[in-house]
């Protein structure tokens, strides 16, 4: 009785193993490919931050008008920071003598959801007398939860800029970073001095 000794496999099987060792090669080529971070609920961190034409708009209707220097110091901070996943609309009066305080308010929107309320108190330099109202609008940076807004944010030194009748500086606290932008009259209250502290409550205690 003749066995068969062949143990080459059969066209069929051959067909069948060439299609899974395609597959595996098609995966393999696929890790050297750089693929989107995903966040915890399995979204992308870019699904979570602002682009700059994004930002730029908001900024242009909130102000109520476009200048190169907005323009220019939007770039900037998209240069320095990268993309914020937050932004501060609001509005600040603020008096001085050389040094003064001031004190806002405005609405903190988040690219992720969320959104709250903030006040604002904290010293301020002033490059002339007088008192004014303006309004700022305020980049947010790595900012994990609305709840993490509150809390004093200390100035960076020599981050203050002024670029063509706009201003921007930043404050930074434990890895979340702030970037108001004022302009026009706003720039004269645009330095920070020590810190601002931000609260969920109005209060006229700048410290």
């Amino acid at each position: 009785m003749k066995h068969n000794t062949d143990l080459r496999p059969c066209a069929s099987e051959r067909r069948e193993l060439l299609r899974q060792l395609g597959g595996g090669a098609t995966l393999l080529g696929l890790g050297g490919l750089a693929l989107p971070s995903l966040a915890a609920d399995g979204s992308t961190k870019q699904d979570n931050t602002y682009d700059e034409d994004s930002i730029l708009a908001a900024a242009t209707e909130f102000f109520g008008s476009t200048t190169e220097g907005l323009a220019k110091v939007i770039e900037k901070a998209f240069k320095e920071q990268g993309r914020p996943n937050g932004y501060i609309k609001g509005e600040e009066a603020s008096a001085a003598l050389t040094v003064g305080v001031r004190y806002g308010d405005g609405h903190l929107m988040m690219k992720g959801g969320g959104s709250a309320r903030v006040y604002w108190a904290g010293p301020s330099i002033g490059f002339d007398a007088g008192a004014n109202a303006s309004k700022v609008f305020t980049l947010v940076y790595k900012l994990p939860s609305v709840s993490a807004i509150y809390q004093r944010f200390p100035g960076v030194d020599g981050s203050l800029y002024y670029i063509g009748g706009a201003g921007i500086n930043y404050q930074r606290s434990k890895g979340i970073t702030l970037a108001p932008i004022r302009l026009g009259v706003g720039l004269r209250a645009g330095a920070s001095v020590g810190y601002v502290h931000y609260r969920r409550e109005k209060s006229y205690n700048p410290f």
